[in-house]
């Protein structure tokens, strides 16, 4: 996947129109018996990270089903929380659990789907890339605090580090601020904070000596910008599957009490064996494979 081809995905928070133009043209059987019994409008909204899985798998699933309205947003995990928590969508997604994000009370309304692991990595601009290839977790967290301003410090060139951060709402920023940087306070700075990953990633490719941190999804054949391992460990699906890398959770969908109707059938699509061969060809890992669990 190019660039700007991320960048415009990631860009086009609203898909209803285009994911209605989907699906016409199936023709088979399953796919035709599927149209008649599912109908109906979906809305999500939330995670950047897991926007790309979410829009794919509703594309395929409208192509089954073209009498299904899918409406999708981003905005980042705390938006698509507060939002199904009000009732304004029938989806929220999340890098997160639910309990970081909201009111316990209001946690305890929504039903969790965990339909996929993602994967974070450190990624820099490719004139640190040169010199940078492993940063140990101290480093990592010295970086992303400030303590360290230059990457010389670290093995690189002679230049400033230049962090492109995400706000605090953030589901990608909190996955991050947990289980890279142990809690540690992510330094931010604001004339290139944003939850846009395709807009993160551009600013990582036009500043020199920058890093910031992208799911494992966006470096699909991506050769613009270059991750970083941690510790001498790559992020990799295969080192996320086993343990080996830390900086990894599960992606979320989140409904306020059970679903019901094309949302249920959306859901149970996403989960299905059937689309989970799909997604490790878009960088996310499957729950089923997992050697190791989180509850938090």
């Amino acid at each position: 996947m190019k660039f700007t081809k991320l960048a415009v995905l990631a860009a086009s928070v609203a898909v209803a129109a285009g994911l209605a133009g989907c699906g016409g043209s199936s023709s088979s059987g399953s796919a035709s018996s599927a149209a008649s019994s599912v109908s109906g409008k979906i809305t999500a909204s939330g995670s950047s990270a897991l926007f790309p899985l979410a829009k794919d798998a509703a594309a395929k699933f409208k192509e089954k089903n073209p009498k299904v309205s899918i409406t999708l947003n981003a905005g980042g995990s705390g938006t698509g929380l507060k939002q199904v928590s009000e009732g304004s969508v029938d989806i929220g997604n999340s890098d997160v659990f639910a309990e970081s994000k909201l009111p316990a009370d209001k946690a305890k309304e929504l039903v969790d789907h965990k339909v996929c692991v993602i994967t974070m990595a450190p990624v820099v601009n490719k004139d640190v890339a040169a010199t940078v290839k492993s940063l140990t977790k101290s480093q990592l967290q010295d970086i992303f605090t400030a303590k360290v301003t230059n990457w010389n410090e670290v093995g690189g060139p002679n230049e400033p580090i230049v962090l492109v951060t995400r706000p605090a709402t953030s589901g990608t920023r909190a996955l991050f601020t947990q289980f890279a940087l142990d809690g540690k306070e992510e330094a931010s700075n604001k004339a290139l904070e944003t939850d846009d990953s395709g807009t993160l990633m551009q600013s990582i490719v036009q500043n020199k000596g920058a890093i910031g941190y992208v799911a494992l999804s966006y470096l699909v054949n991506n050769q613009d910008v270059a991750a970083v391992a941690i510790d001498g460990v790559a992020p990799t699906l295969e080192n996320t599957y086993s343990g080996k890398y830390p900086v990894w959770g599960y992606e979320h969908m989140y409904t306020k009490g059970e679903p019901k109707g094309a949302a249920k059938s959306f859901l149970d699509y996403i989960m299905s064996p059937e689309y989970g061969a799909l997604m490790e060809q878009q960088g996310y890992g499957m729950t089923s494979k997992m050697k190791v669990s989180r509850n938090q």
